[in-house]
């Protein structure tokens, strides 16, 4: 019974579970979120979040950066923790100043919460196994010993 319950006859893999993670999280963000900004920049920029004295086009740029270029890499598992942090950063100033930090409401960040939850453990963790990071590290540990 405490096998069933532990469900420890279905095999454990923290990689797969980071693959998982990253294509959930990603693949949305960037279909979802970057891709409609970058299409429709112009339309964007006239009423985006102008943050930190950066105008508003500045501020749209760097949000298409971190939700479509970030989103990306993510997704392949390429510079992983560098693209985890800057979408957590990107999904911080949409939840806190975009939606002034609100989980519920009219104008609730939710769904901005949860990416930023997700960026940040994908930053601590790294991509796995089943990335390009760790296809490059291997190809890389490989030369040096060659």
């Amino acid at each position: 019974m405490k096998n069933l319950l532990h469900l420890s006859f279905i095999p454990r893999s923290a990689d797969a579970g980071l693959l998982l993670l990253r294509l959930w999280a990603g693949l949305p963000m960037l279909l979802l979120h970057g891709l409609p900004k970058l299409l429709h920049f112009d339309e964007y920029s006239k009423g985006f979040l102008s943050f930190l004295g950066l105008s508003s086009g500045v501020s749209l740029g760097l949000a298409v950066f971190g939700e479509l270029v970030c989103a990306a890499l993510l997704i392949v598992g390429l510079f992983t923790r560098f693209a985890a942090l800057v979408a957590a950063i990107t999904m911080a100033v949409a939840f806190f100043v975009g939606h002034d930090g609100a989980l519920t409401g009219a104008d609730s960040g939710e769904l901005a919460y949860l990416y930023l939850g997700i960026f940040a453990a994908l930053f601590l963790s790294g991509a796995g196994r089943f990335s390009v990071d760790n296809a490059l590290l291997r190809n890389s540990q490989a030369a040096t010993i060659a």
